[in-house]
């Protein structure tokens, strides 16, 4: 008895008539195949998407197949509500791309949206669309691993069951009766973007409906606005959404977690078996291409593909102790670079402009000592012409007066 090696089936599309659906459609469900960024396209690809006027503001793109259907007798859910101010200043309201001084926005980029960010500072560097609402494919795997680290010991052993080991989708070919450590299933997870192994840790977890819950909570904790997890694995699901700015908060608290960091880069890992039932072992490489290809000082990050959200990326990297992510949504490659490159170039980009250059904040860097002097930039109102100008003193009265009104539209934010 042996595992089988990755397994990725290929969802049958409906007819031509679906495209033709409007883009503010609900967002549907089921479940489509989940594949890696080096999967082929598997159905028509509309091309690269035009974001000016916001179109995806409310809902995702219409579904290109038939994985976002409601089961019988269930609607989709209605869309989530739009905060009235965007989290991470007025200039993440833009839905064209927005860039700061230095970053030079790379061409043949085929994204509808994206982010580059600034783990430490919390400063966005440039974006397109970042509020804007996509479907995230298996870069979403990255709550349900920081899920199973905050909540699972790694050495705790997990038996795998038939259903786990037959998910739809990417698979790492874990074996029904096999006893796999949280630590081998993470590995699976963030490495081979494991179907199987994801839905044994959400079993472990409590089960499946248990951790959806489990990493809704974790995301609205995050400051997450635009999220709504149906499916933790990544699969199309009615309802399912995020956003480049929601996943750069999450890949920034992921990258905070030393286990996190070690796992995601690493390049290669055995999958052990079971003599005792004539299961071998056997090895995996890491999907994620800016490990493989030795792209300069690469981290990790996370892969994804679906039929309705096309191909997705989360990347990381650090240069002489700057440390930059990369997230980008609903990438179409046929006339582009992989996302992978995409997300590369970005990077390139992101390294090149100055330190302090930004459009904006994540939701975390509230916490940053130097918030102060990014404040007067990330408050200003773009949309009326006017800004409120803080003027940082060395006078205590105002130094007060500033970390109250950080407190306070942090906590506007979060209710956001």
């Amino acid at each position: 008895m042996f595992p089988s090696r990755r397994f990725s089936s290929a969802v049958t599309l409906l007819a031509t008539s679906a495209l033709l659906l409007p883009s503010t459609a609900p967002a549907a469900m089921a479940q489509s195949t989940s594949l890696t960024d080096d999967a082929p396209i598997v159905g028509p690809a509309p091309g690269i998407r035009d974001t000016e006027g916001c179109p995806y503001k409310t809902l995702p793109p219409a579904p290109v197949d038939s994985s976002e259907v409601p089961a019988p007798g269930e609607t989709s859910p209605a869309p989530l509500p739009v905060p009235q101010k965007p989290a991470g200043g007025s200039k993440m309201s833009t839905c064209g791309i927005v860039s700061g001084e230095g970053f030079d926005v790379p061409k043949d980029l085929s994204a509808s949206a994206w982010t580059v960010f600034d783990l430490k500072s919390g400063d966005v560097l440039a974006a397109k669309d970042p509020h804007g609402r996509y479907r995230p494919a298996s870069i979403i795997k990255v709550l349900l691993a920081m899920e199973a680290l905050e909540d699972l010991k790694l050495d705790t052993p997990v038996k795998a069951t038939f259903e786990d080991a037959n998910m739809e989708g990417s698979r790492v070919g874990i074996v029904e009766d096999v006893n796999y450590s949280v630590e081998t299933l993470l590995t699976g997870l963030l490495l081979n973007s494991g179907n199987d192994t994801g839905h044994a840790l959400a079993r472990e977890l409590g089960g499946m409906d248990k951790t959806t819950e489990k990493v809704n909570a974790l995301a609205k904790k995050l400051g997450a606005t635009d999220t709504r997890v149906v499916n933790p694995t990544g699969l199309d699901a009615p309802g399912q959404m995020t956003s480049a700015y929601d996943m750069s908060l999450f890949f920034q608290h992921a990258f905070n977690n030393e286990t996190y960091r070690k796992l995601s880069a690493t390049r290669l890992a055995t999958i052990p078996g079971d003599k005792a039932l004539e299961v071998d072992d056997f090895e995996i490489a890491n999907d994620n291409q800016l490990i493989a290809q030795d792209y300069p000082g690469a981290l990790g990050g996370k892969t994804g593909f679906t039929d309705d959200a096309r191909h997705t990326f989360a990347g990381v990297a650090e240069r002489d102790g700057r440390r930059l992510g990369v997230v980008v949504l609903d990438v179409t490659v046929e006339d582009s670079p992989r996302a992978w490159q995409q997300a590369a170039s970005l990077l390139d980009a992101g390294f090149k402009a100055p330190e302090g250059s930004s459009v904006g904040v994540l939701e975390a860097s509230t916490k940053d000592d130097n918030l102060a002097e990014k404040l007067p930039d990330i408050l200003e109102d773009e949309s009326t012409g006017t800004g409120l100008k803080i003027t940082v003193s060395a006078a205590v009265v105002a130094t007060v007066a500033l970390i109250a009104m950080v407190t306070y539209r942090s906590g506007k934010r979060k209710r956001g």
